[in-house]
């Protein structure tokens, strides 16, 4: 066990660090040049760390927050995806069989779990930030589910956060893959409380000495109103149908003094890939009364099926990696995606899949 404000064992230090000052356990992702996208190893050495924190008397709770000025987290580190992918190995599944059970531990973790969602906070980063307890947005957060974009659909628990949203906000955030502020955040019911960021280097060293809810209540103020909110009208109206192409059609006839938001909502689904919508939409759907433990059971089978596919890797090309944004879908269109092709991505998995992941049996 470490002193007081002596770093605890990092794995590896270059990417995560670790450190208990007072009663407080701090997790820094320490990766600001990539925005702290994640890395299997960092997955694996919260994980580490955290079962280690959980039986430890010293440690009353656990803050995880990011290093620099950009943000919390940016997801997954999808470079890495990329070339696994390529080269047709088994690092991506096993990156997701450890970077799920960590998400599934945060979730039951059993001592207060505060996350700073200050800046960018995107896939990985929500999937590691909105199932703890505690969970504190700025005026500077930008945090999304953007997985549509790169041809594949919301995983780390995500598709159950956003299916308990209210109305059908969820749906709208997860098939446009839309930057949600703070306040949207706190609409959604991805976020508890709302801290200037100028203020919270003062509630971490209150968090060290104070329990949470004392802490966090004194530096809580009024968010700003949620965009979200005030569009719920033809939101819930436009995606309440489990038909992809039906919500497309709506969101084009909406009239009106929101019918221009609801035609941009329209063209941003249509630059997605046709398979991520409608795979992510069938999740959504699907993931209704789930625990979290199934919810993420689910996403996994969904996400080998994209890996075994073309979209995910062209979605990845395209945004990321040659950075032209103009990916080339297959199937290009919603229409072309037939309810088998939708049905397949959760079907149980097959001998070549379950090969992909040592770790498949035991993801949770």
């Amino acid at each position: 066990m470490a002193e007081q404000g002596v770093p605890e064992e990092s794995e590896p230090a270059a990417e995560v660090l670790f450190d208990r000052r007072g009663h407080l356990g701090i997790v820094t992702l320490n990766r600001p040049k990539a925005v702290n996208a994640l890395t299997a190893g960092m997955a694996s050495a919260m994980l580490n760390q955290l079962t280690r924190w959980a039986d430890d008397d010293a440690v009353a709770a656990v803050l995880v927050r990011g290093a620099g000025e950009r943000g919390l987290c940016a997801g997954g580190d999808i470079v890495a995806i990329y070339r696994d992918m390529l080269g047709g190995g088994s690092a991506t599944a096993d990156f997701w069989a450890e970077e799920y059970r960590l998400n599934a531990l945060i979730s039951a973790y059993p001592k207060p779990y505060v996350a700073f969602m200050d800046g960018l906070v995107l896939g990985g980063g929500v999937g590691i930030s909105a199932h703890g307890l505690v969970r504190i947005v700025t005026q500077r957060t930008r945090m999304g589910m953007p997985e549509t974009t790169i041809g594949f659909a919301p995983d780390v628990g995500g598709t159950l956060l956003l299916c308990r949203s209210p109305g059908e906000s969820g749906t709208h955030a997860a098939l446009t893959g839309a930057h949600l502020s703070g306040s949207d955040a706190l609409f959604l019911g991805l976020a508890d409380h709302f801290v200037p960021s100028g203020r919270l280097s003062e509630l971490a060293a209150a968090l060290e000495t104070e329990p949470p809810e004392a802490a966090v209540g004194r530096f809580t103020e009024h968010a700003p109103p949620a965009a979200l909110a005030a569009q719920s009208g033809w939101i819930d109206a436009c995606y309440s149908s489990d038909d992809a192409e039906e919500i497309l059609r709506r969101l084009r006839a909406f009239g009106g003094d929101a019918g221009a938001e609801a035609a941009e909502a329209a063209d941003t689904i249509e630059a997605k890939s046709p398979t991520a919508v409608k795979v992510t939409l069938e999740s959504l759907r699907r993931v209704r009364g789930l625990s979290l433990e199934e919810a993420l059971e689910q996403e996994y089978r969904v996400g080998l099926r994209f890996l075994a596919g073309p979209d995910f890797r062209e979605g990845i090309r395209a945004q990321v990696v040659d950075k032209d944004r103009a990916p080339r879908w297959q199937p290009a269109t919603l229409a072309e995606v037939s309810r088998d092709d939708v049905e397949a991505y959760f079907a149980p998995l097959g001998d070549r899949e379950l090969q992909l992941s040592s770790k498949e049996k035991d993801i949770v």
